[in-house]
């Protein structure tokens, strides 16, 4: 091994008894990192974002044009996906976005999983309304005309789609890109062979599941650490020094994804009939799934794709030799962290919160849990209101068609799901045709107190 390796792994080894011998992890303090510290350039700065609006196609413009700058802020977070941050009183930058002190809008991971549901904010929901390509390319088209660079995004989006569909993002794909360019130390190395790129759009999970998982991903390849967080930060401008000065931080920032706690349900339940579907569903669904009652019980399991069915792009998008890469090197201490290097399925999820986690499936395909309950009526193509919440199907409140609409607009595309497309299929999971309608029916205000 290289000396300048050895030097670096020594290095490493040497930050983690530090870390063991140092102050705990808090929650506390990953909550403020995440609302205060910047590990990103900024993607636009103010000004940028003030001016998106003229971007948009008639009669968007027009109507943004005549509106106050309040209610044109507001048209703006609805159309990107952009996310109220507690406390904001609508005057700061949305969740997800940090001040670098000059202005700028700074990602964290709070852009993804700080979501809403039935109008409601909650930190470490997934954002199924995110609309991160459409938001990039109108950030490139503004900073052209006000004469400013573009940033790393901005170019990241010519080259690969950031999200074909609103509330889903391209993340697995991201994750292997910034990877290609890192030797298993860190150190960055620009002539490693472009991998291969298999595109496809991910939902973003609640982050009040990972608790009780002992591994990260749809797959469970990954372990649950905090330097797998930081994979996302891995720019070729930030060199190992700097990856390790922050470790810290996000082993903070682990421990209050770890603190958060599933919503309830703000609805009417019917709980006679949730007590006959909690029966129906602890012989049916538990063995998967886990109990919910008052030691609860969940035993995290990678069921084999040709069991449950679903969409399996994601599982061969990422490739055996990412997954070598991070058992090899840094990102799992270099194997002190079990990564499994040959998956064969998806992890059955913890169900807590799951009447606020929709959409359904890893690729965010199945908009309610009545689709989940009934696999022959799944949807081909839908589209989501905003804040609208179907209480009689547990999930989004949808339009459906047979036919995607014609437009010219790519934005207007976004607004679609497909399923007939590739990577985005809603198919699988045919566990629930056990069941009689009526169990069906128990089961799914059962769901509802989880």
């Amino acid at each position: 091994m290289p000396i300048r390796v050895l030097a670096l792994a020594a290095a490493f080894t040497l930050f983690d008894s530090l870390v063991v011998c140092g102050a705990e992890p808090s929650a506390e303090r990953g909550w403020q990192l995440l609302r205060t510290k910047t590990y990103l350039p900024p993607d636009f700065d103010q000004q940028v974002f003030d001016n998106l609006w003229q971007a948009w196609p008639s009669p968007e413009r027009e109507l943004a044009a005549a509106a106050t700058p309040a209610e044109r802020r507001r048209l703006t977070f609805s159309r990107y996906g952009l996310i109220e941050a507690p406390n904001n009183n609508d005057q700061g930058r949305a969740l997800g976005y940090v001040d670098d002190g000059k202005n700028g809008w700074v990602m964290n991971c709070l852009a993804c999983h700080g979501g809403k549901v039935a109008g409601k904010v909650i930190p470490g929901l997934g954002n199924s309304h995110t609309a991160l390509h459409s938001l990039t390319e109108d950030v490139r088209i503004t900073k052209l005309k006000q004469l400013k660079r573009p940033g790393h995004l901005d170019l990241a989006s010519l080259k690969m789609p950031l999200g074909t569909t609103h509330g889903t993002t391209n993340s697995v794909i991201f994750g292997i890109a910034l990877g290609n360019l890192r030797l298993p130390d860190m150190q960055v190395d620009r002539s490693r062979p472009e991998p291969k790129l298999d595109h496809h759009d991910m939902d973003a999970p609640p982050f009040w599941n990972v608790k009780k998982k002992r591994s990260l991903y749809a797959d469970g390849f990954a372990p649950k650490n905090a330097r797998v967080l930081m994979q996302f930060l891995l720019l070729p401008s930030h060199g190992p020094e700097q990856l390790n000065a922050w470790e810290s931080d996000f082993a903070d920032i682990l421990a209050w994804i770890e603190s958060v706690e599933a919503p309830k349900y703000p609805f009417a339940i019917d709980q006679p009939l949730a007590t006959q579907g909690k029966r129906v569903f602890e012989t049916h669904c538990s063995s998967c799934h886990g109990t919910y009652s008052e030691k609860p019980t969940y035993e995290q399991q990678t069921i084999p794709i040709d069991v449950v069915k679903t969409d399996r792009i994601r599982l061969e998008a990422l490739t055996r030799e990412h997954r070598q890469w991070m058992k090899a090197g840094w990102m799992s201490r270099y194997g002190k962290d079990p990564v499994e290097v040959d998956t064969m399925g998806y992890v059955a999820p913890p169900l807590d919160g799951i009447w606020a986690s929709a959409p359904y499936f890893h690729n965010g395909s199945v908009p309610t849990l009545w689709h989940v309950l009934h696999p022959a009526e799944r949807l081909s193509i839908w589209k989501r209101t905003e804040d609208g919440y179907d209480q009689q199907r547990v999930g989004l409140e949808v339009e459906t068609f047979q036919e995607l609409p014609k437009t010219s607009s790519a934005y207007a595309r976004r607004q679609y799901f497909d399923t007939r497309i590739r990577g985005k299929t809603a198919g699988g999971h045919d566990f629930p045709n056990k069941l009689t309608d009526i169990e069906k029916q128990q089961v799914l205000e059962y769901l509802k107190t989880l």
